[in-house]
């Protein structure tokens, strides 16, 4: 990038004014990180401060069998497959109510797409999962899902999600976005969900007063001009609707062959190589940049690690989601290292190591609990990291 547009581009930043789909092709192109991380540092602060965010979660998926069999996913089986399972509701109940100690406050699901449940299963599951956890929010389903529901029940969307907000859902997933340019999107996914009902479904929440959050899968076989894309097609939705709370960058993960029945789902593995921790860091800051609108940028630790997750704070993110315990979808395909859970005691002082105050949150953003920031005086001489 010539000195020209880098002055260009940093004035625009720093008057707050639109970039365009130029412009984040051309951040991109940048190979100065120090100089992306500090522009979207400075949009972090000036919407968020010295914040970051966390919230205690867990995460369930009530079956993995899946009709669908996209390119990228370890975790669809097939029925009769070794490993599919899908568990019965009172189950799924008990299961959750084991995960409800450390203060609880959000149950994240996301299933595969059953080609045999009913559609009653689900918001039967949300009734009594809210039953038996009334303190805690249920963040369920992403628009694949729901578009998925809208097949086998004969409802609209719009019906669906009446009925599941009645069980108790109080906010989609982000997931089923990966890359929406359907350039990309032919190779990787094997659904029918692509834009214009992803986003028709998230529009309809948005509607009904959910607020919800927005994913993208980079890493793959996608180029940066895809990245920009996509987000730029959620800023123009998020225009609209406002209901976006947050943006989720999420690394692709190779498939390390660790699955118990020995076989490899993820199909892309030969075509490609996982981001880099750079890469990943230059994401979260051209997104933070782009995506103007949208009030928070989460960095999810599970798919990155601790230590680039961290490096995130400071390149545009300012959630760090989330305590987490077990995530199936991708922890099974992840070769670096990275824990199955970080409780909240872990979280603060990821986020204190990291310079930031840490503040926990709620599924809807809203403040349970402010901390203490990162000790100053420990700051004084050089630390040995903490890993």
């Amino acid at each position: 990038m010539d000195a020209g547009l880098k002055r260009e581009l940093e004035a625009k930043v720093y008057a707050g004014e639109r970039l365009t789909r130029e412009d984040g092709i051309a951040l991109y192109e940048s190979d100065d990180l120090a100089w992306l991380g500090g522009l979207a540092h400075h949009v972090r602060t000036q919407k968020n401060g010295d914040v970051v965010h966390f919230n205690v979660n867990r995460h369930l998926n009530m079956t993995n069998v899946c009709s669908a069999s996209c390119a990228y996913c370890s975790f669809q089986r097939k029925p009769g497959e070794k490993d599919a399972y899908t568990m019965r509701i009172e189950e799924a109940v008990r299961l959750a109510k084991a995960m409800e100690s450390e203060s609880l406050t959000e149950l994240h699901i996301v299933n595969g797409l059953h080609p045999t449940l009913p559609w009653r299963y689900y918001p039967r599951s949300l009734k009594e999962l809210k039953a038996a956890l009334p303190n805690v929010s249920l963040k369920a389903f992403t628009a694949t899902e729901i578009h998925w529901f809208e097949r086998i029940s004969g409802l609209t969307a719009s019906e669906i999600l009446d009925e599941l907000i009645d069980a108790g859902l109080e906010s989609l997933t982000g997931g089923g976005a990966e890359i929406f340019d359907w350039e990309v999107r032919q190779h990787i996914v094997d659904h029918d969900t692509h834009w214009e009902d992803w986003s028709r479904i998230h529009r309809l929440a948005h509607e009904k007063g959910l607020k919800t959050p927005a994913t993208m899968l980079y890493g793959h076989i996608e180029e940066p001009r895809h990245r920009v894309d996509h987000v730029l097609r959620l800023r123009e939705l998020q225009d609209e609707t406002g209901g976006f709370q947050v943006f989720i960058p999420l690394r692709y993960q190779h498939d390390f062959h660790d699955s118990k029945d020995g076989k490899v789902r993820n199909r892309l593995m030969d075509r490609t190589e996982m981001a880099t921790g750079a890469e990943a860091l230059k994401t979260f800051a051209v997104s933070r940049l782009l995506f103007d609108n949208v009030p928070h940028v989460k960095v999810f630790w599970v798919m990155h690690g601790v230590t680039t997750a961290q490096l995130a704070l400071s390149h545009g993110a300012d959630d760090m989601d989330g305590s987490v315990v077990e995530y199936k979808i991708t922890h099974d395909a992840d070769n670096f290292g990275t824990p199955n859970k970080l409780g909240r005691d872990d979280l603060l002082q990821l986020i204190r190591d990291a310079g930031f105050r840490p503040v926990e949150r709620n599924t809807r953003y809203e403040v349970i609990r402010e901390y203490d920031g990162p000790d100053l005086m420990r700051r004084e001489t050089p630390q040995a990291m903490r890993l």
